[in-house]
């Protein structure tokens, strides 16, 4: 098989040589060259073409968003954003996600080494998606050792639904590529629309850029969740990174719980969860989507959903930037219908109707 080529652009050489180590010690993984900024590493493409670039975005003579924008613009190619745990930084990951990023990892300001060699297996899987990544669709080393996978279990047990009722939510579940295909949906929706949910795997701090970000585009309101937040009409509401959210019933109203837990199906929060509180607590009033990520997050709960009566929805192959998580929740019998990105608008606002 035809390992990866990677080519690292940060302006830390401490960063260069631990992710170099760090991707170069995986079999599937060619790290074919560093540079210290875009300058450096055009003068590298021009020699060998990277199939994924790591990337940093505050660097030296030129950006990181400019750099990207740049390459999506000539020679499209998957790009892993290197950022750092800021506010600042998230705010520019965010813009580097809108420009064609696939995904992001990110860096502590202290500790970095030690936090980077911690962080391997994301990094490796990440670098590993970008180079499944289907850009088209939107503008032999011993195994690691990895924590136990956890399910929804371990947050809630299972439960049965709530009857029917004239309210009805949205639950979104996504990952890889999430960034694009939620900006899509939600800047397609007008003001009146049902109330939606969406978990999007991301860290702290980074989902609250996210999610300003998004309202600044879209008619409807969107918001990083609260504990105790009301599901409503023409609000969005995007679980924090780091914790788990639920959809909680309390009388006639729907609203959200902000609660922390272990990692479930290795994310926190974990789509999985999400669903599975929605089946419990909406069942026949809900529907469930999966879009474009990668593993199975949310496969189990999207099928306890439809087993609860929600109607439930997976994007397909062909619009996904990586078919992964809709691909097993379609293998495990969780989507009632996948639908191409730019139909999943028309689908929520039907639920409603």
């Amino acid at each position: 098989m035809t390992s990866i080529k990677v080519l690292i652009v940060d302006d830390s050489a401490v960063v260069r040589q631990v992710l170099s180590s760090t991707l170069g010690g995986d079999a599937a993984i060619d790290v074919i060259g560093v540079a210290a900024d875009p300058i450096f590493a055009m003068d590298k493409m021009n020699k060998q073409w990277p199939d994924v670039i790591v990337l940093d975005v505050e660097m030296p003579r030129m950006d990181g968003i400019t750099f990207l924008k740049k390459i999506m613009s000539e020679r499209p190619t998957p790009i892993v954003i290197c950022s750092t745990l800021t506010e600042k930084g998230a705010a520019t990951t965010m813009q580097a996600l809108s420009a064609g990023a696939v995904s992001f990892v990110t860096k502590p300001q202290a500790g970095l080494r030690q936090f980077l060699v911690e962080s391997s297996h994301e990094l490796i899987n990440a670098v590993k998606a970008a180079a499944r990544a289907n850009l088209r669709k939107i503008p032999a080393k011993p195994a690691m050792s990895v924590t136990p996978k956890l399910s929804a279990d371990a947050i809630l047990p299972p439960g049965q639904a709530m009857t029917r009722t004239t309210d009805t939510v949205v639950s979104i579940g996504t990952s890889t590529g999430g960034t694009q295909a939620l900006e899509l949906v939600l800047t397609a929706l007008p003001r009146v629309c049902p109330g939606i949910v969406i978990v999007q795997h991301m860290p702290e701090r980074f989902t609250a850029a996210f999610a300003e970000r998004l309202n600044g585009l879209c008619q409807i309101e969107v918001r990083e969740a609260q504990h105790g937040d009301r599901v409503i009409p023409g609000l969005a509401l995007i679980a924090p990174g780091g914790r788990h959210m639920l959809l909680k019933r309390n009388g006639a109203q729907y609203q959200v719980e902000i609660v922390d837990g272990p990692p479930v199906s290795r994310h926190r929060p974990s789509v999985d969860v999400l669903f599975r509180s929605t089946a419990r607590c909406a069942g026949k009033n809900a529907l469930g989507i999966i879009m474009t990520g990668m593993g199975d997050d949310g496969a189990r709960g999207l099928k306890e959903m439809r087993e609860a009566g929600a109607k439930t929805l997976g994007q397909d192959e062909q619009s996904c930037i990586v078919y992964g998580m809709p691909k097993e929740a379609f293998k495990l019998g969780a989507v009632e219908r996948e639908l191409p990105l730019d139909q999943i608008p028309a689908a929520i606002l039907s639920m409603a109707r």
